[in-house]
């Protein structure tokens, strides 16, 4: 912590923190702004109500913050206004609340998505106030097939998701979970088959540099693509899909869930996951993100955050 002669005191880097988080991510990331010189500070829930009242009173200052937990959906939650703050103070947030905001809505990035030529399901999107009187057509219903998928346009970490969508009766089972302004439809889409895995895959960005791990849609479990297998398989359009999502969106942090089906294609599943899950693989085998790719992931968070910093003090 510094504190400058107007007595306001100034961190570096402060970071949001995510409750089902391990230390390993945490660490990592105050190991390398350690490294650098850079005074980091972890706003914990015990704190954070601190944080802010002082924040807001010019009593401190970050100028950066990495956003690992906000409800983008809930005006009122603290670390979400957090981040507006912060924002509004022109600290170097990732990723700026404008932009993800805009990328975490499902309902309206879809049709950006498909605009710009990614493949993405069949999707109708629903309106909340339209929800009650909405009935699938017969053309409709054979776009989703059956089963179908239903997501709230806001939703995450499965939460109001519906798999095995039958009806637009379905509606109301998402909706009680997870009531949001809007819901998704979706073509369910059934990954092929690759070296024993089922080929569905969670690909990291992080400012242009990308980590591809095969993720196990039926038991949520990661292994790294290895450079071998990326080739082999031809898995190189999964770094060339989750960079036209970072152009298209501004994202800076985020994953994109992809999987390969019969006919070859590459499908869009889940589009952009900001706040990513950073749970390390050796504290939880079973769903855990590979060590390797939480490490990196956090080294070039604080890279780019000391860049950006150092610019800003020289100009």
């Amino acid at each position: 912590m510094r504190q400058e002669s107007s007595g306001t005191r100034v961190y570096d880097l402060v970071m949001t923190h995510k409750l089902d988080s391990d230390s390993f991510f945490i660490h990592r990331v105050q190991q390398r702004c350690a490294e650098k010189g850079m005074e980091f500070f972890l706003i914990e829930p015990l704190w954070a109500e601190s944080f802010f009242e002082y924040f807001l009173r010019d009593r401190i200052w970050a100028r950066a913050l990495l956003n690992m937990h906000s409800e983008h959906h809930l005006p009122e939650d603290l670390y979400h206004r957090l981040v507006l703050l912060a924002d509004s103070r022109k600290t170097f947030v990732i990723d700026p609340p404008a932009i993800a905001h805009a990328a975490f809505n499902k309902a309206l990035l879809h049709p950006r998505l498909a605009q710009r030529g990614l493949n993405v399901p069949a999707t109708i999107i629903v309106q909340r106030d339209d929800a009650s009187a909405f009935r699938i057509s017969e053309q409709q219903q054979a776009l989703l097939g059956s089963p179908f998928v239903i997501k709230p346009a806001m939703g995450y970490g499965r939460r109001g998701v519906i798999m095995d969508a039958q009806t637009e009766v379905d509606l109301a089972r998402s909706a009680a979970t997870w009531p949001d302004t809007a819901y998704l439809l979706q073509k369910k889409i059934a990954p092929v088959m690759l070296s024993d895995d089922p080929a569905y895959f969670r690909v990291f960005y992080v400012f242009g540099t990308t980590w591809c791990c095969w993720w196990n849609c039926f038991t949520d479990q990661y292994r790294i693509v290895l450079p071998e297998e990326e080739e082999r398989l031809q898995l190189g359009p999964l770094r060339q899909i989750v960079t036209q999502v970072a152009d298209l969106t501004g994202m800076r942090f985020f994953s994109s869930e992809i999987a390969k089906v019969d006919s070859g294609e590459f499908v869009l599943i889940d589009y952009v996951n900001d706040q990513c899950h950073m749970l390390s693989q050796s504290a939880d085998p079973k769903i855990g993100v590979p060590d390797a790719v939480v490490s990196g992931i956090a080294d070039r968070l604080v890279e780019v955050t000391h860049e950006v910093i150092t610019k800003r003090k020289s100009d």
